[in-house]
Protein backbone atom coordinates (compact mmCIF):
# COMPACT_ATOMS: atom_id res chain seq x y z
CA UNK A 1 0.00 0.00 0.00
CA UNK A 2 1.15 3.46 -0.87
CA UNK A 3 2.56 5.56 2.14
CA UNK A 4 0.53 8.58 3.14
CA UNK A 5 1.73 11.42 2.06
CA UNK A 6 3.47 14.07 3.90
CA UNK A 7 5.88 16.92 4.01
CA UNK A 8 9.22 17.85 5.72
CA UNK A 9 10.44 20.72 7.27
CA UNK A 10 14.05 21.13 8.63
CA UNK A 11 15.87 24.50 9.68
CA UNK A 12 18.80 23.03 11.44
CA UNK A 13 22.65 23.36 11.05
CA UNK A 14 24.07 19.44 11.43
CA UNK A 15 26.54 19.32 14.17
CA UNK A 16 29.73 17.33 14.02
CA UNK A 17 29.12 13.47 14.50
CA UNK A 18 31.08 9.69 14.71
CA UNK A 19 29.37 6.68 13.92
CA UNK A 20 29.29 3.23 12.32
CA UNK A 21 25.76 2.66 10.54
CA UNK A 22 23.84 0.19 8.10
CA UNK A 23 21.81 1.51 5.53
CA UNK A 24 19.12 -0.24 3.04
CA UNK A 25 19.46 -3.02 1.02
CA UNK A 26 20.02 -2.20 -2.47
CA UNK A 27 17.21 -1.88 -4.57
CA UNK A 28 18.46 -2.89 -8.31
CA UNK A 29 19.69 -6.42 -6.53
CA UNK A 30 16.66 -6.75 -4.51
CA UNK A 31 13.71 -6.51 -7.30
CA UNK A 32 15.94 -8.90 -9.63
CA UNK A 33 16.25 -11.47 -7.11
CA UNK A 34 12.59 -12.05 -7.02
CA UNK A 35 12.14 -11.74 -10.81
CA UNK A 36 15.03 -13.84 -11.71
CA UNK A 37 13.29 -16.32 -8.63
CA UNK A 38 10.02 -16.23 -9.81
CA UNK A 39 11.21 -17.97 -13.08
CA UNK A 40 13.54 -20.45 -12.08
CA UNK A 41 12.89 -23.90 -10.90
CA UNK A 42 12.24 -24.79 -7.11
CA UNK A 43 12.59 -22.56 -4.37
CA UNK A 44 14.56 -18.97 -4.15
CA UNK A 45 15.73 -17.79 -0.88
CA UNK A 46 15.97 -14.18 -0.68
CA UNK A 47 17.65 -12.65 2.51
CA UNK A 48 18.21 -8.63 3.61
CA UNK A 49 15.79 -7.86 0.91
CA UNK A 50 15.07 -4.07 1.11
CA UNK A 51 11.38 -3.65 1.89
CA UNK A 52 10.82 -0.29 -0.03
CA UNK A 53 7.58 0.65 -1.87
CA UNK A 54 9.52 -0.22 -5.40
CA UNK A 55 10.50 -3.66 -4.00
CA UNK A 56 7.45 -4.39 -2.21
CA UNK A 57 5.18 -3.28 -5.53
CA UNK A 58 7.54 -5.93 -7.11
CA UNK A 59 6.31 -8.47 -5.04
CA UNK A 60 2.39 -7.52 -5.50
CA UNK A 61 2.97 -7.47 -9.31
CA UNK A 62 5.04 -11.23 -9.28
CA UNK A 63 2.01 -12.48 -7.18
CA UNK A 64 -0.57 -11.09 -9.45
CA UNK A 65 1.09 -12.94 -12.34
CA UNK A 66 0.57 -16.28 -10.38
CA UNK A 67 3.94 -16.05 -8.25
CA UNK A 68 3.92 -17.60 -4.76
CA UNK A 69 6.02 -15.22 -2.27
CA UNK A 70 6.05 -15.66 1.09
CA UNK A 71 7.49 -13.69 3.97
CA UNK A 72 9.92 -15.59 6.61
CA UNK A 73 10.37 -12.64 8.71
CA UNK A 74 11.81 -8.92 8.26
CA UNK A 75 13.76 -9.11 4.21
CA UNK A 76 13.94 -12.55 4.01
CA UNK A 77 11.16 -14.33 1.39
CA UNK A 78 10.97 -17.88 -0.31
CA UNK A 79 10.00 -17.38 -4.06
CA UNK A 80 8.16 -20.55 -5.55
CA UNK A 81 10.05 -20.44 -9.19
CA UNK A 82 7.75 -22.19 -11.72
CA UNK A 83 10.32 -21.93 -14.52
CA UNK A 84 10.30 -19.72 -17.50
CA UNK A 85 7.24 -18.76 -19.17
CA UNK A 86 4.95 -19.74 -16.54
CA UNK A 87 3.34 -16.45 -15.60
CA UNK A 88 0.05 -16.01 -16.14
CA UNK A 89 -2.45 -12.94 -16.21
CA UNK A 90 -5.99 -12.50 -16.77
CA UNK A 91 -7.01 -10.92 -20.12
CA UNK A 92 -6.62 -7.00 -19.63
CA UNK A 93 -4.92 -7.43 -15.84
CA UNK A 94 -3.72 -3.89 -14.84
CA UNK A 95 -0.29 -4.25 -13.91
CA UNK A 96 0.78 -1.13 -11.82
CA UNK A 97 4.50 -0.32 -11.96
CA UNK A 98 4.62 2.50 -9.16
CA UNK A 99 7.14 4.65 -9.31
CA UNK A 100 9.71 2.05 -10.17
CA UNK A 101 11.15 2.17 -13.69
CA UNK A 102 13.53 -0.44 -13.02
CA UNK A 103 10.22 -2.94 -12.10
CA UNK A 104 8.52 -1.76 -15.34
CA UNK A 105 11.55 -2.21 -17.64
CA UNK A 106 12.50 -5.39 -16.32
CA UNK A 107 9.05 -7.12 -16.07
CA UNK A 108 8.04 -5.83 -19.06
CA UNK A 109 11.34 -7.59 -20.57
CA UNK A 110 10.35 -11.24 -18.63
CA UNK A 111 6.63 -10.83 -20.07
CA UNK A 112 7.20 -9.91 -23.64
CA UNK A 113 8.43 -13.61 -24.27
CA UNK A 114 5.91 -15.16 -21.46
CA UNK A 115 2.80 -16.83 -23.62
CA UNK A 116 -0.59 -15.66 -23.99
CA UNK A 117 0.30 -12.24 -21.39
CA UNK A 118 -2.55 -9.27 -22.59
CA UNK A 119 -2.44 -6.66 -20.06
CA UNK A 120 -3.18 -3.25 -19.48
CA UNK A 121 -0.01 -1.46 -17.94
CA UNK A 122 0.84 1.73 -15.73
CA UNK A 123 3.02 3.23 -13.10
CA UNK A 124 2.05 6.62 -10.95
CA UNK A 125 1.78 9.96 -11.75
CA UNK A 126 5.75 10.35 -12.29
CA UNK A 127 6.39 6.88 -13.73
CA UNK A 128 3.87 7.83 -16.87
CA UNK A 129 5.69 11.15 -17.99
CA UNK A 130 8.85 9.17 -18.65
CA UNK A 131 9.28 7.96 -22.27
CA UNK A 132 9.17 4.02 -22.84
CA UNK A 133 10.03 4.73 -26.56
CA UNK A 134 13.39 2.19 -26.32
CA UNK A 135 12.12 -0.19 -24.42
CA UNK A 136 8.99 -0.09 -26.76
CA UNK A 137 11.11 -0.50 -29.38
CA UNK A 138 13.12 -3.16 -28.32
CA UNK A 139 10.87 -6.13 -26.99
CA UNK A 140 8.77 -5.12 -30.76
CA UNK A 141 11.58 -6.56 -31.88
CA UNK A 142 10.89 -10.07 -29.85
CA UNK A 143 7.25 -9.92 -31.19
CA UNK A 144 5.52 -7.82 -28.39
CA UNK A 145 2.97 -5.87 -29.25
CA UNK A 146 2.20 -2.26 -27.62
CA UNK A 147 -1.18 0.10 -28.24
CA UNK A 148 -1.87 3.06 -28.48
CA UNK A 149 0.72 2.70 -31.60
CA UNK A 150 3.27 5.57 -31.80
CA UNK A 151 2.45 6.17 -27.87
CA UNK A 152 5.48 5.80 -25.69
CA UNK A 153 4.31 6.39 -22.25
CA UNK A 154 2.16 4.37 -19.77
CA UNK A 155 -0.94 3.97 -19.75
CA UNK A 156 -0.42 1.33 -22.57
CA UNK A 157 -1.82 -2.34 -23.29
CA UNK A 158 0.71 -4.81 -23.92
CA UNK A 159 0.73 -8.55 -25.62
CA UNK A 160 3.57 -10.84 -25.55
CA UNK A 161 4.83 -12.06 -28.24
CA UNK A 162 3.66 -15.64 -29.87
CA UNK A 163 7.07 -16.50 -31.47
CA UNK A 164 9.71 -14.85 -29.60
CA UNK A 165 13.41 -14.79 -31.15
CA UNK A 166 16.28 -14.33 -29.67
CA UNK A 167 17.99 -10.92 -31.52
CA UNK A 168 21.46 -9.24 -31.08
CA UNK A 169 21.34 -6.08 -28.99
CA UNK A 170 24.04 -3.03 -28.81
CA UNK A 171 23.93 -2.27 -25.30
CA UNK A 172 24.43 1.36 -24.23
CA UNK A 173 24.23 3.09 -20.85
CA UNK A 174 20.83 1.72 -19.33
CA UNK A 175 21.20 -1.39 -17.47
CA UNK A 176 17.28 -1.57 -17.10
CA UNK A 177 17.47 -1.96 -21.30
CA UNK A 178 20.19 -4.48 -21.18
CA UNK A 179 18.32 -6.52 -18.62
CA UNK A 180 14.98 -6.38 -20.36
CA UNK A 181 17.09 -8.04 -23.01
CA UNK A 182 18.56 -10.34 -21.45
CA UNK A 183 14.98 -11.48 -19.49
CA UNK A 184 13.19 -11.36 -23.15
CA UNK A 185 16.15 -14.14 -24.53
CA UNK A 186 15.62 -16.29 -21.48
CA UNK A 187 12.51 -17.08 -23.43
CA UNK A 188 13.18 -16.67 -26.75
CA UNK A 189 13.78 -19.46 -29.17
CA UNK A 190 17.35 -19.56 -30.16
CA UNK A 191 20.14 -17.43 -28.74
CA UNK A 192 20.11 -13.96 -27.66
CA UNK A 193 23.48 -11.70 -28.01
CA UNK A 194 24.12 -8.43 -25.86
CA UNK A 195 27.10 -6.52 -26.97
CA UNK A 196 27.86 -3.66 -24.51
CA UNK A 197 29.12 -0.75 -25.94
CA UNK A 198 28.88 1.30 -22.79
CA UNK A 199 30.00 -0.64 -19.59
CA UNK A 200 26.67 -0.92 -16.95
CA UNK A 201 25.53 -2.38 -13.85
CA UNK A 202 25.95 -6.18 -14.33
CA UNK A 203 23.31 -7.40 -11.19
CA UNK A 204 21.44 -9.46 -13.84
CA UNK A 205 24.08 -11.28 -15.65
CA UNK A 206 26.01 -11.84 -11.82
CA UNK A 207 23.08 -13.44 -10.81
CA UNK A 208 22.66 -15.57 -13.66
CA UNK A 209 26.10 -16.71 -13.65
CA UNK A 210 25.58 -20.35 -12.03
CA UNK A 211 23.74 -21.52 -14.80
CA UNK A 212 26.37 -21.67 -17.75
CA UNK A 213 23.55 -23.59 -19.78
CA UNK A 214 21.72 -20.17 -19.84
CA UNK A 215 24.56 -17.34 -20.17
CA UNK A 216 28.07 -17.26 -21.51
CA UNK A 217 30.15 -14.07 -20.65
CA UNK A 218 32.74 -12.77 -22.50
CA UNK A 219 35.03 -9.75 -21.25
CA UNK A 220 37.49 -7.85 -23.29
CA UNK A 221 37.24 -4.56 -24.99
CA UNK A 222 33.83 -5.17 -25.46
CA UNK A 223 32.09 -7.07 -22.86
CA UNK A 224 29.43 -9.79 -25.15
CA UNK A 225 26.62 -11.99 -22.61
CA UNK A 226 24.98 -14.73 -24.72
CA UNK A 227 21.81 -16.11 -24.08
CA UNK A 228 20.72 -19.33 -24.62
CA UNK A 229 16.83 -19.42 -24.93
CA UNK A 230 14.17 -22.08 -23.28
CA UNK A 231 17.05 -23.43 -20.96
CA UNK A 232 16.49 -24.69 -17.18
CA UNK A 233 17.16 -21.91 -14.14
CA UNK A 234 18.44 -22.79 -11.23
CA UNK A 235 17.18 -21.92 -7.87
CA UNK A 236 18.83 -19.21 -5.76
CA UNK A 237 20.35 -18.25 -2.31
CA UNK A 238 20.92 -14.26 -2.18
CA UNK A 239 21.59 -12.19 0.48
CA UNK A 240 21.54 -8.92 -0.58
CA UNK A 241 24.09 -6.37 0.39
CA UNK A 242 23.73 -2.66 1.47
CA UNK A 243 23.18 0.31 -1.31
CA UNK A 244 25.91 2.10 -2.55
CA UNK A 245 23.77 4.69 -3.81
CA UNK A 246 21.56 5.08 -0.67
CA UNK A 247 25.42 5.15 1.02
CA UNK A 248 26.15 8.53 -1.20
CA UNK A 249 23.89 10.58 0.46
CA UNK A 250 25.43 9.72 4.09
CA UNK A 251 29.07 10.05 2.57
CA UNK A 252 28.31 13.34 0.96
CA UNK A 253 27.32 14.68 4.52
CA UNK A 254 30.30 13.36 6.37
CA UNK A 255 32.44 14.92 3.74
CA UNK A 256 31.20 18.35 4.11
CA UNK A 257 30.40 18.29 7.59
CA UNK A 258 32.82 19.46 10.13
CA UNK A 259 34.90 17.31 12.44
CA UNK A 260 32.76 14.05 11.43
CA UNK A 261 33.46 10.66 10.52
CA UNK A 262 31.29 7.25 9.43
CA UNK A 263 31.47 3.61 9.00
CA UNK A 264 28.97 2.26 6.69
CA UNK A 265 28.52 -1.68 7.14
CA UNK A 266 28.27 -4.47 4.05
CA UNK A 267 28.01 -1.91 1.18
CA UNK A 268 27.68 -3.17 -2.36
CA UNK A 269 30.80 -2.20 -3.82
CA UNK A 270 30.23 -3.65 -7.36
CA UNK A 271 32.49 -1.77 -9.70
CA UNK A 272 30.02 -1.06 -11.81
CA UNK A 273 28.30 1.05 -9.31
CA UNK A 274 31.16 2.79 -7.56
CA UNK A 275 31.65 5.90 -9.89
CA UNK A 276 30.81 8.33 -7.25
CA UNK A 277 33.40 7.12 -4.75
CA UNK A 278 35.89 7.07 -7.71
CA UNK A 279 34.94 10.93 -8.60
CA UNK A 280 35.64 12.26 -5.13
CA UNK A 281 38.32 10.42 -4.29
CA UNK A 282 40.01 11.77 -7.01
CA UNK A 283 39.10 15.19 -5.50
CA UNK A 284 40.37 14.72 -2.29
CA UNK A 285 37.26 12.83 -0.53
CA UNK A 286 38.91 10.56 2.59
CA UNK A 287 37.27 7.75 1.48
CA UNK A 288 38.46 4.05 2.19
CA UNK A 289 36.66 0.52 1.86
CA UNK A 290 37.67 -2.45 3.78
CA UNK A 291 36.62 -5.94 4.58
CA UNK A 292 36.41 -6.67 0.93
CA UNK A 293 34.47 -9.53 0.49
CA UNK A 294 32.26 -11.47 -2.50
CA UNK A 295 28.98 -13.66 -2.68
CA UNK A 296 26.86 -14.54 -5.85
CA UNK A 297 29.52 -12.78 -8.05
CA UNK A 298 28.58 -9.47 -6.26
CA UNK A 299 31.38 -7.79 -4.25
CA UNK A 300 30.47 -5.83 -1.19
CA UNK A 301 32.29 -4.50 2.14
CA UNK A 302 32.63 -0.87 4.40
CA UNK A 303 33.05 2.47 3.72
CA UNK A 304 35.07 4.43 5.86
CA UNK A 305 34.39 8.15 5.65
CA UNK A 306 35.83 11.35 7.10
CA UNK A 307 35.74 15.44 6.74
CA UNK A 308 37.36 16.36 3.36
CA UNK A 309 38.39 19.34 1.72
CA UNK A 310 37.34 18.82 -1.95
CA UNK A 311 38.63 20.41 -5.10
CA UNK A 312 35.65 21.12 -7.73
CA UNK A 313 34.87 18.18 -9.81
CA UNK A 314 35.90 17.32 -13.09
CA UNK A 315 33.66 14.68 -14.51
CA UNK A 316 33.60 13.09 -18.02
CA UNK A 317 30.64 11.16 -18.99
CA UNK A 318 32.86 7.63 -18.49
CA UNK A 319 31.57 8.65 -14.49
CA UNK A 320 27.90 8.76 -15.37
CA UNK A 321 26.92 5.02 -15.94
CA UNK A 322 28.78 4.35 -12.85
CA UNK A 323 27.16 6.60 -10.19
CA UNK A 324 23.88 7.62 -11.98
CA UNK A 325 21.58 7.98 -8.96
CA UNK A 326 24.18 9.85 -7.31
CA UNK A 327 24.31 13.17 -9.58
CA UNK A 328 21.60 14.58 -7.74
CA UNK A 329 23.38 14.69 -4.45
CA UNK A 330 26.75 15.23 -6.54
CA UNK A 331 25.23 18.58 -7.61
CA UNK A 332 24.85 19.69 -4.09
CA UNK A 333 28.52 18.45 -3.13
CA UNK A 334 29.83 20.49 -6.02
CA UNK A 335 27.45 24.03 -5.14
CA UNK A 336 29.68 23.84 -2.01
CA UNK A 337 32.90 23.69 -2.99
CA UNK A 338 34.44 26.55 -3.72
CA UNK A 339 35.16 26.84 -7.79
CA UNK A 340 33.26 25.57 -10.72
CA UNK A 341 32.29 21.74 -11.23
CA UNK A 342 31.75 20.45 -14.56
CA UNK A 343 29.58 17.39 -15.56
CA UNK A 344 29.72 16.20 -18.67
CA UNK A 345 27.81 13.22 -20.46
CA UNK A 346 24.27 13.46 -18.27
CA UNK A 347 21.26 13.78 -21.15
CA UNK A 348 19.49 10.95 -19.98
CA UNK A 349 18.95 12.97 -16.27
CA UNK A 350 16.93 14.54 -17.95
CA UNK A 351 14.41 11.23 -18.01
CA UNK A 352 14.09 10.06 -14.67
CA UNK A 353 11.84 10.38 -11.62
CA UNK A 354 11.71 14.16 -12.87
CA UNK A 355 13.89 16.53 -14.85
CA UNK A 356 16.89 16.09 -12.70
CA UNK A 357 19.09 18.95 -14.21
CA UNK A 358 16.35 21.57 -14.44
CA UNK A 359 14.65 20.29 -10.80
CA UNK A 360 18.11 20.96 -9.18
CA UNK A 361 19.02 23.90 -11.28
CA UNK A 362 15.92 25.38 -9.56
CA UNK A 363 17.27 24.51 -6.16
CA UNK A 364 20.90 25.71 -6.24
CA UNK A 365 19.09 29.17 -7.78
CA UNK A 366 17.14 29.24 -4.67
CA UNK A 367 20.76 29.16 -2.47
CA UNK A 368 21.90 31.75 -4.56
CA UNK A 369 24.24 29.11 -6.92
CA UNK A 370 24.29 29.24 -10.30
CA UNK A 371 24.83 26.90 -12.86
CA UNK A 372 24.15 26.52 -16.73
CA UNK A 373 23.79 23.57 -18.71
CA UNK A 374 24.77 23.43 -22.81
CA UNK A 375 25.58 20.73 -24.96
CA UNK A 376 25.19 17.91 -22.81
CA UNK A 377 27.85 19.67 -20.07
CA UNK A 378 26.62 21.29 -16.54
CA UNK A 379 28.46 23.58 -14.89
CA UNK A 380 28.07 24.66 -11.34
CA UNK A 381 29.64 28.05 -9.89
CA UNK A 382 30.15 26.86 -6.15
CA UNK A 383 30.36 29.45 -3.20
CA UNK A 384 32.17 27.39 -1.26
CA UNK A 385 30.52 26.20 2.26
CA UNK A 386 27.98 28.87 2.87
CA UNK A 387 25.82 29.76 5.75
CA UNK A 388 22.05 30.53 4.32
CA UNK A 389 19.74 30.58 7.50
CA UNK A 390 18.27 34.09 5.40
CA UNK A 391 16.92 31.65 2.70
CA UNK A 392 14.33 29.39 2.27
CA UNK A 393 14.28 26.50 -0.34
CA UNK A 394 11.26 24.68 -1.56
CA UNK A 395 11.24 21.78 -3.39
CA UNK A 396 7.37 20.75 -4.90
CA UNK A 397 5.99 17.79 -5.34
CA UNK A 398 8.13 15.88 -8.03
CA UNK A 399 8.22 11.64 -6.87
CA UNK A 400 11.91 11.94 -7.07
CA UNK A 401 13.74 10.27 -4.14
CA UNK A 402 17.29 11.42 -4.81
CA UNK A 403 15.95 15.33 -5.61
CA UNK A 404 14.35 14.71 -1.71
CA UNK A 405 17.16 13.09 -0.07
CA UNK A 406 20.10 15.67 -2.13
CA UNK A 407 17.41 18.62 -0.92
CA UNK A 408 17.58 17.73 2.94
CA UNK A 409 21.41 17.05 2.33
CA UNK A 410 22.36 20.87 1.43
CA UNK A 411 19.65 22.27 4.08
CA UNK A 412 21.47 20.57 7.12
CA UNK A 413 25.14 21.61 5.88
CA UNK A 414 23.69 25.55 5.10
CA UNK A 415 20.81 25.50 7.45
CA UNK A 416 18.40 27.24 4.72
CA UNK A 417 14.69 26.85 5.76
CA UNK A 418 13.55 23.74 3.33
CA UNK A 419 10.34 22.71 2.93
CA UNK A 420 9.51 19.53 1.02
CA UNK A 421 6.17 18.45 -0.35
CA UNK A 422 5.65 14.36 -0.99
CA UNK A 423 8.78 13.28 0.96
CA UNK A 424 7.32 10.12 1.27
CA UNK A 425 8.69 9.31 -1.94
CA UNK A 426 12.03 8.49 -0.33
CA UNK A 427 10.26 5.36 1.08
CA UNK A 428 10.32 4.16 -2.86
CA UNK A 429 14.39 3.17 -2.60
CA UNK A 430 15.25 4.19 1.22
CA UNK A 431 12.82 3.87 3.82
CA UNK A 432 15.18 3.95 6.40
CA UNK A 433 15.97 7.16 5.22
CA UNK A 434 15.18 9.67 7.80
CA UNK A 435 15.91 7.46 10.65
CA UNK A 436 19.63 7.33 9.99
CA UNK A 437 19.10 10.89 9.54
CA UNK A 438 17.94 11.23 13.15
CA UNK A 439 21.07 9.02 14.70
CA UNK A 440 22.77 11.41 13.29
CA UNK A 441 21.34 14.41 14.98
CA UNK A 442 19.20 16.01 12.39
CA UNK A 443 16.31 17.99 13.29
CA UNK A 444 12.95 17.78 11.56
CA UNK A 445 9.43 18.05 11.13
CA UNK A 446 6.95 16.15 9.11
CA UNK A 447 3.94 17.76 8.19
CA UNK A 448 0.66 16.23 6.60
Amino acid sequence: MPTKSFNLFVKNIILPFKKKIKVDSDKSISIRSFLLGSISQNITSVKNALESEDVLTSINCLKQLGVKIIKKKTGEYLVYGKGLGSMVAKKDAIINFGNSGTLARLLIGLLSSTPNIQIKIRGDSSLNKRSMKKLINLMSKFGASFSPKNKFNFPLKMISSEMPVGLTYKAGVSAQLKSAVILAGLNSYGNTKVIEIKKSRDHTENMLLKNTNVINVKKGKRKIIKIFGKKYLNNMQIKVPGDPSSAAFIVALTLLNKNSSIKIKNVGLNETRIGFYQLLKKFGAKIKFSNLRKKNNERYGDIHVKTSKLKPIKASSEYYVKSTDEYPILFIIASLIKGTSVFKGINDLANKESNRISEMQKILKQIGVSSTFLNDEFKIFGKGMIVANNRKVNVPKLGDHRICMSALILAILTGVELKIKNFETVYTSSPSFLRIMKSLGVKFELQN
